[in-house]
């Protein structure tokens, strides 16, 4: 893959775009903008709840939750919480912290929990030396109690990902889960595979949420 490629992949924004493109896949990525302020005020209205995260980055690093309630505003970075009474002073305050990086905002999905702690998917998928592609790895992830990101590099604990769909839902919808990420990720990667050619390697991001719906969070190009 050339290095133009390589960039152009990095961006989140670049393969959401490519995903939002196909009728099955777009219902499972959750509404997504760039981050202004005013996307991020109607996006606020809209939804309650928002994740802002780095155009470019991993591990975790720079997500952001953020929340209205009522006339009120917080945000939580890792475990510290910080709370505002207005929309400005909580715009300005992000803004400070993101810098110069371009950043996402995506609606808040309240994910299935065990134990109070939200838990994700990570799906492996490598293109094998003959051409074809095959799943090497699907894992759940567990939040470090108090956070939100469930980051391995952030404290998490890995699971099964049969163990995570059990214990955080049932035993009985372990197949159709994994059955239903193992078609995204086929479906994804194909329309992936057409927009960037030479990709070789990927690893999607999901989460179930609370009513049991499969969303794609993210896809790595160079998964961790």
């Amino acid at each position: 893959m050339s290095d133009e490629q390589g960039r152009q992949l990095a961006s989140k924004w670049a393969k959401t775009e490519a995903l939002l493109s196909h009728a099955q896949i777009a219902p499972h990525i959750p509404p997504t903008r760039m981050f202004t302020k005013d996307n991020l005020s109607s996006m606020l209205s809209q939804h309650g709840m928002v994740v802002i995260k780095p155009v470019k980055g991993a591990g975790g690093h720079g997500v952001i939750k953020v929340s209205r309630e009522g006339g009120s505003y917080k945000y939580t970075y890792y475990s510290k919480t910080n709370r505002f009474q207005s929309f400005d002073g909580l715009y300005r305050s992000l803004n400070s912290k993101r810098g110069k990086r371009r950043y996402l905002i995506q609606k808040g999905i309240r994910l299935a929990t065990i134990g109070g702690r939200p838990i994700d998917y990570r799906v492996k998928y490598v293109k094998q030396p003959e051409g074809h592609w095959a799943i090497t790895a699907i894992v759940g992830r567990l939040a470090k109690p108090g956070l939100f990101v469930t980051n391995i590099c952030r404290g998490g604990t890995l699971l099964s990902g049969s163990e995570g769909i059990r214990r955080s839902f049932s035993k009985s919808v372990v197949v159709s889960k994994k059955r239903e990420m193992r078609t995204l990720t086929q479906l994804s990667t194909a329309v992936l595979e057409s927009r960037f050619p030479g990709i070789g390697q990927l690893g999607f991001d999901f989460g179930i949420d609370q009513s049991g719906k499969i969303w794609i969070f993210e896809v790595n190009t160079r998964p961790q």
